[in-house]
């Protein structure tokens, strides 16, 4: 028991030290971050690469609503394309596996012949 409360008191002491050093060593990297940013030679290069998405930007935006453009009319044919074979496969499939009792109708649907079905009267016990 006494252990555990030693092991408790030592990294509660850890938890303050370290947070203490942490925010320490946070604030430097953030001075130093700020210094560069505010460098001239990077606010330079920053400016510069503005300008030229700015410049950019329209044909960029133009070639890729092409792209979308090609890739969505190409996936529209793809879809019929393969609607056209599915429907071509149903029409063609050949009824011959089919049971005596159902059969295709004038409408292209399936029918099921039902007269010989259930229990008749003269089936029952």
């Amino acid at each position: 028991m006494m252990s555990k409360v030693s092991f408790l008191a030592g990294a509660a002491v850890g938890y303050v030290f370290g947070t203490r050093a942490g925010e320490k060593r946070y604030e430097q990297i953030k001075k130093q971050a700020d210094k560069a940013w505010q460098n001239p030679a990077v606010q330079e290069k920053v400016t510069a690469a503005t300008e030229q998405v700015k410049t950019k930007a329209p044909a960029v935006a133009a070639a890729v609503g092409q792209k979308a453009a090609d890739a969505g009319k190409s996936a529209g044919q793809a879809a019929a394309a393969k609607a056209g074979d599915a429907k071509d496969a149903v029409a063609n499939r050949g009824d011959k596996d089919l049971p005596e009792t159902i059969h295709r109708g004038e409408d292209g649907e399936l029918h099921a012949d039902t007269s010989g079905f259930g229990p008749g009267g003269e089936k029952l016990p």
